[in-house]
């Protein structure tokens, strides 16, 4: 088991995950607090079932009002629950699958919720994952003017 990476800022994090991504989302609750963390788990229980759409709403509510500094989301694949979750204006949810693409969704998007998929990945390579999308930070410059595009379409639809 590797060891937490608790060099990083510490974060306010909503969790949640249907029952695809509920194994996960308890390791990585666990992983993140033995790092200092603060955690709130909107997930379902290990054998308890749920839609995805309804797990993500928790965590976008928990972003949009500030009680949670970043979201982390699971499902089976990650693909239905970053969908449900990029509903919501504000929310650059970021399905990734390496380190690669968590450190771009930091670096490029601005990402505020990192989604993994509980079917496709490892508790290892998830915990990389995390690492390294939590402590990166948003590069701005040319980045910027895409996110404010991005807000501008959600508030023509969010009125």
């Amino acid at each position: 088991m590797a060891m937490p990476d608790c060099s990083g800022k510490l974060f306010r994090i909503a969790i949640s995950s249907d029952h695809g991504g509920a194994e996960l989302k308890c390791v990585l609750k666990e992983y993140l607090e033995s790092c200092g963390h603060n955690v709130t788990d909107f997930g379902v229980s290990l054998g308890e079932k749920a839609d995805y759409p309804d797990r993500a709403i928790p965590v976008a509510n928990a972003l949009l009002t500030g009680a949670a500094d970043r979201g982390i989301l699971l499902c089976g694949s990650g693909i239905g629950i970053s969908i449900a979750a990029n509903r919501f204006p504000c929310i650059r949810a970021a399905l990734c699958h390496d380190e690669y693409t968590a450190r771009l969704s930091r670096q490029h998007n601005d990402a505020n919720v990192l989604v993994l998929g509980g079917r496709v990945i490892g508790v290892e390579v998830a915990k990389g994952i995390t690492d390294i999308w939590l402590s990166t930070e948003f590069d701005g410059g040319r980045h910027t003017p895409r996110i404010e595009k991005i807000n501008e379409i959600a508030k023509q639809f969010w009125r």
